[in-house]
């Protein structure tokens, strides 16, 4: 019984630690979202694929000394651009280089919504039913679903620890 309170202990802790994490992520990444209105419509452009290339990412899937050992992991990118020649670009992962290539081969066009930031001079694509309002009101939702999790599970740790430490008190297990 010991043993599994300790390991119950433990993976609360761990969870608190991730819960509060996610919690500082949300926040951060929900402050960033730029208004609907800082997006500019460009319309929607067909994207033809044209070439895979390996990239290194950072690999997050591994840990401890996993991680240390090997930082970065490759991936594989296929490139779009704009058929009308308007110099727009998109990117899409591909699960290896083979499928990747038969992509590129295929020859399949894509249709993608081009929205512009002009404070940044930068843009972005989406799909092509959204706009900048329903893209950044999935943003937000993400962010407030990541945050209000984290805040359920940070007060249930609270709340559980309370209960622990007034049965401990009634039971006259705390001295004090």
């Amino acid at each position: 019984m010991p043993k599994l309170k300790s390991i119950v202990f433990v993976a609360g802790l761990m969870l608190l630690l991730l819960a509060a994490a996610m919690g500082y992520l949300s926040i951060k990444y929900l402050s960033a979202i730029a208004p609907a209105d800082s997006y500019e419509d460009k319309g929607v452009y067909i994207f033809s694929p044209y070439q895979v290339l390996p990239v290194q990412v950072q690999n997050t899937g591994a840990s401890g000394r996993d991680r240390r050992m090997n930082p970065t992991k490759t991936v594989y990118m296929v490139y779009y651009r704009a058929t009308d020649g308007s110099g727009y670009q998109w990117t899409d992962r591909a699960i290896t280089r083979e499928l990747g290539q038969e992509i590129v081969d295929a020859g399949a066009a894509v249709e993608r919504r081009v929205l512009s930031i002009p404070a940044d001079r930068s843009y972005i694509t989406v799909e092509p039913e959204q706009t900048a309002g329903s893209y950044t009101a999935g943003l937000r939702q993400k962010y407030i679903t990541a945050l209000a999790l984290s805040g359920a599970y940070l007060l249930l740790y609270v709340v559980v620890w309370c209960i622990v430490i007034f049965k401990k008190k009634a039971s006259g297990g705390l001295n004090g």
